[in-house]
């Protein structure tokens, strides 16, 4: 590639950043609790980006993942199977639950997780959620064999389902994050088109847009 050519994916990069930057989903961080299979892990940064949360989070008992994001960003298995979406997308790793955890309270976020419903939890189907209550918002998304673990219900405010209609009653990673951050991050982006602050205090004169326009 020419240097001008360079130059000019760059700027087509720099067109696009600041084209999305008023929909992404501010202090949303997506958590993925000990995925089993390292594909997954790009699928769900895949999905992140694409539909504008912030960050995703990987607690990593096993060690697969670098401990630096720049190392992540340039490693071309997790880069390919994101689709690039790792180069765009800040990935922080963590040896345990209880480290993801500290680190999101101790910063003010408040977690929920995707589980069926759970006894003594606040349990909601995904529709009836209001994801919007919290500025600073987790979502935890559990290990494909096994799910989420009882220490990150424990910790979180509710658990949200996926209402299911079939003979098979679960879904793979990849899907599960697609559907449920969609829902997520279209309430999150229709309060921030109206409100600049919390508790519907800093009503825009007029609503920023929620969606992008496709080109003519």
């Amino acid at each position: 590639m020419t240097g001008e050519q360079e130059t000019k994916v760059k700027s087509s990069a720099r067109q696009r950043a600041d084209a999305i930057k008023q929909f992404r989903c501010k202090n949303l961080i997506v958590v993925i609790e000990n995925p089993q299979n390292p594909r997954n892990i790009g699928t769900v940064i895949r999905n992140v980006n694409a539909l504008g949360a912030e960050k995703v989070y990987v607690v990593d008992s096993r060690g697969i993942l670098s401990d630096d994001w720049q190392e992540l960003r340039e490693e071309n298995k997790l880069s390919k199977l994101s689709v690039s979406a790792v180069k765009w997308t800040f990935v922080k790793r963590f040896d345990s639950t209880e480290a993801c955890l500290a680190h999101l309270e101790k910063n003010h976020f408040v977690s929920i997780v995707t589980s069926p419903h759970v006894k003594g939890k606040t349990n909601v189907f995904l529709h009836e959620g209001d994801y919007t209550e919290h500025a600073k918002l987790a979502v935890w998304f559990g290990n494909e064999a096994i799910g989420i673990s009882d220490l990150a219900v424990e910790r979180s405010e509710m658990c949200v389902a996926i209402p299911m209609f079939g003979m098979i009653e679960s879904l793979n990673l990849g899907t599960s994050t697609g559907i449920v951050l969609y829902e997520v991050t279209k309430q999150r982006r229709e309060y921030q088109s109206k409100y600049r602050l919390r508790d519907h205090r800093g009503a825009r004169a007029e609503p920023l847009p929620t969606v992008i326009e496709p080109k003519a």
